[in-house]
């Protein structure tokens, strides 16, 4: 099959190599999964450039967690009716090294639901990582009808699903953009309001947006660099949902926060309990069959143009999925 993977850790350019690899064979209880599309995400270009050093020990690794095809093949205790099925593939490459950057794939037939027919490969490859997540960090802590939502980074891959999320939940979504365009797509998919978190005090300015009321949940982009102004603007009790920081050991004001009764809750698709698991896939599956959840593919690129893919999740700039089309 014709797959991408790395042997050493470095720049996308110097360490991903295009070629062919042996296909995989289904084992017990799992499926073969021919792939159409393979999303890519920033963990999978951080395990590139070395964030895990031991990644690598036991021999190469094709990169990339989400994709989505058809089950080609399946192994042992797995239903043969599940051949033919679409589905999308989530966790391929978490504690292992084989992901979804090749034609096929083999793994648990847990991580591979059916894709419903409405959604197509490309939309199936953005599930794992970006929907899920936006799902976790939206309904981890309880019902949402009648409460506010701040998401930062709004038009960011996980806060544009996030938005959509809590407003089919019932809740009024604050979310920050930096600009007119990113405030556009904030709105188009549901927010309320939406305040600039380039501008000094944006934590002040989303509680004025709630008519002085302070928020009740935060889905949190960038929890170091914003956490102060988040202090800002979350009442007492309540929670920050967050994915992601570019501050690798923030610093926590714990005083200040044990007084506001504060709860942090930290997600990754990855350390998700199972069963948060399932009903996010359920939701999501439910969403998409019914046109619920709006989609924004920022860039489509072949497998052999893999370096490129990495290196525009890197350079950023841009909202939306970055998907590689295989088997086209």
């Amino acid at each position: 099959m014709q797959a991408v993977w790395f042997e050493s850790f470095g720049a996308a350019a110097d360490t991903l190599v295009f070629g062919e690899l042996p296909s995989p064979e289904p084992g017990s209880g799992e499926v073969l999964v021919k792939l159409y599309a393979s999303g890519v995400n920033p963990s999978d270009v951080k395990k590139r450039a070395g964030a895990f050093p031991n990644l690598l020990d036991n021999g190469l690794v094709i990169p990339h967690s989400d994709g989505a095809g058809v089950i080609a093949a399946v192994g042992e205790g797995v239903d043969p009716a599940r051949i033919g099925e679409r589905v999308f593939v989530y966790q391929a490459q978490y504690g292992r090294r084989f992901g979804t950057a090749a034609e096929y794939v083999a793994l648990d037939s847990v991580r591979a639901p059916r894709l419903p027919d409405e959604a197509s490969f490309e939309v199936g490859a953005c599930i794992g990582i970006p929907i899920m997540t936006a799902h976790r960090c939206v309904f981890a802590d309880g019902e949402l009808d009648g409460q506010t939502v701040l998401v930062t980074g709004g038009a960011g891959r996980v806060g544009y699903y996030a938005i959509q999320w809590a407003k089919l939940a019932g809740a009024k979504v604050i979310a920050t953009a930096s600009n007119d365009k990113d405030a556009a797509v904030c709105r188009a998919v549901g927010a309320d309001e939406i305040v600039n978190h380039r501008e000094s005090g944006w934590g002040l300015a989303a509680v004025a947006c709630n008519e002085g009321k302070k928020i009740d949940r935060v889905v949190e982009v960038d929890f170091g660099v914003n956490l102060s102004e988040v202090l800002q603007c979350i009442r007492i009790g309540g929670t920050i949902a967050t994915y992601s920081s570019s501050v690798a050991e923030p610093k926590l004001p714990f005083r200040d926060m044990m007084f506001m009764d504060i709860t942090v809750r930290m997600v990754i698709v990855y350390a998700m309990p199972e069963a948060a698991k399932t009903q996010a896939v359920e939701d999501t599956c439910g969403a998409l069959r019914a046109d619920r959840l709006q989609h924004r593919i920022a860039h489509s690129v072949p497998l052999g143009d893999m370096v490129r893919a990495h290196e525009l999740i890197e350079q950023g700039g841009f909202g939306g999925c970055v998907v590689v089309s295989v088997n086209a």
